[in-house]
């Protein structure tokens, strides 16, 4: 993910400012410690019905932060999915919340065992620009849902979002419950400094090892999601147009600029210039023009645009055969680029070694599924894998020996999409997981509570160790 650490931010928190919200957040901690299930019920439905009636509030300042965002991306992206986590988690949150009976071994019997699940305390939450109402509500709900309270820091690069939300936010939720602030590296590098009791960071690899670093000090656990490059593999057998489709589909939701949106295409030999082409006459169907069409997402500012060009121009110049799709160009006022395929670029370019966050989509040709699957499993591991197959043998065959944060078959991000399965990367794209119950438990402290009954056989083992001692001590080692 870019970083763009160099435009300059409005309304920016410093570092006093994080430290007053957290101090609010500490004293109401200190004083009524973590929400009570009603107290979460409530806020939680508060929260989904006012998504609903400031739907195009929040989808119109998105929009004024990208130059033009797509509404239906806005809503299907980042309004339905955050009201939908807060309807999954009040709908199972008292399931959630009861006690997990465990076993007990032989030698602790009659005595009984469970597992507590338990607020964490304080959950400090340091969000992006591309999905800007989505990724500062989400995990809200996960920590809501687990009752703790809640600091956000939103991007700098989203002002008009973030008054969307922190409007949203003020409404919803009691200023001791949730405090939200918005800033650069300087707001960012507080919060992660911040004796918190979880922190969870989106954004890339770079900034996630300062957090990370900053989060150690005090012994912070925390969940990073961090993106990077998601393959999307097809095998010979699939229909060229139908996976093209989908791959476009996903490539092109907020025009690239997604964590999971697939990165490059693995296709078989030869085969490269017939799937550009399906993909290109797919984009066509779907964006009939360019800079002046709605649907078409801008990218978020001007630096960022420069940058996804001049990884195209690198390409170019190192003479990789471009296919551009649709009639215009890209184009710096309106801060959009069309679809444009990048057929066998050599590992070398900044394309295929940076996560490209944008609409170019570089095909790689493969002589044989094991050589895609050898070639994915020679990168860091990614935090998606899109694979086009109709033959579960080789579907579970794929899935099983490669390693990713989350895979869908046959089409694309679809995963984030499904609160009952965790979102998490795993190595270079992230540490941990969260949505649905998983939020809930990254959220929690699960607790181990042992239960001694009236009965309590161990009293015997007390000192002076008698006979009854040394028979227990050997009979357990032959348990």
């Amino acid at each position: 993910m870019d970083d763009n650490p160099t435009i300059p931010a409005t309304e920016e928190a410093d570092s006093a400012d994080v430290h007053k919200a957290f101090d609010a957040l500490r004293a109401a901690w200190k004083e009524h410690g973590g929400l009570t299930y009603k107290q979460r019920m409530s806020l939680l439905g508060s929260l989904a019905r006012t998504m609903r009636v400031q739907r195009d509030d929040l989808a119109a300042a998105i929009s004024a932060d990208y130059g033009n965002r797509s509404t239906i991306e806005s809503i299907l992206g980042e309004i339905f999915t955050v009201r939908q986590a807060a309807k999954h988690a009040r709908a199972h949150l008292r399931d959630w919340m009861e006690p997990e009976e465990a076993e007990v071994s032989i030698h602790l019997k009659p005595a009984r065992a469970r597992i507590v699940s338990q607020p964490l305390g304080i959950v400090g939450v340091i969000t992006p620009w591309n999905y800007p109402v989505m990724l500062a509500l989400a995990p809200i709900v996960g920590a809501i849902a687990a009752g703790n309270r809640v600091l956000v820091k939103t991007s700098e690069f989203t002002p008009n979002s973030h008054k969307a939300i922190a409007a949203l936010v003020a409404k919803v939720f009691p200023p001791d419950v949730v405090q939200i602030v918005t800033g650069g590296a300087e707001a960012g590098a507080a919060v992660a400094s911040l004796p918190l009791d979880h922190i969870l960071f989106t954004g890339s690899p770079r900034v996630g090892k300062l957090v990370m670093k900053a989060a150690s000090e005090n012994l912070t656990p925390v969940t990073l999601e961090l993106g990077g490059k998601s393959p999307a593999l097809v095998h010979e057998s699939f229909s060229l147009s139908k996976a093209a489709e989908r791959i476009v589909w996903g490539k092109m939701f907020n025009s690239g600029q997604t964590c999971i949106a697939p990165d490059y295409v693995l296709v078989p030999k030869g085969q490269g210039q017939a799937f550009a082409d399906a993909a290109k006459g797919a984009y066509e169907s779907m964006y009939r023009s360019m800079k002046d069409n709605v649907d078409h997402t801008s990218l978020i500012h001007e630096r960022h645009f420069q940058r996804v060009v001049s990884l195209l121009e690198e390409a170019r110049e190192a003479g990789v055969p471009v296919i551009q799709s649709g009639a215009e160009d890209p184009d710096p006022a309106s801060r959009k680029i069309p679809l444009t395929l990048l057929l066998n670029p050599p590992d070398d370019l900044r394309v295929m070694q940076e996560e490209i966050f944008g609409p170019l989509l570089p095909v790689l040709e493969y002589d044989s599924i094991d050589g895609a699957i050898a070639h994915i499993n020679d990168r860091p591991r990614p935090l998606a894998l899109y694979y086009f197959d109709r033959r579960k043998g080789r579907i579970n065959d794929v899935l099983a020996r490669t390693v990713s944060g989350g895979a869908t078959v046959n089409d694309c991000l679809l995963q984030i999409t499904q609160d009952s399965l965790p979102f998490g990367g795993v190595g270079s794209s992230g540490i941990g997981a969260y949505h649905g119950h998983h939020g809930f438990r990254t959220f929690s402290h699960q607790k181990s509570v042992v239960v001694q009954s009236r009965l309590n056989l161990l009293s015997f083992l007390n000192p002076p160790y008698g006979a009854f001692a040394r028979w227990f001590a050997r009979l357990v080692t032959f348990l």
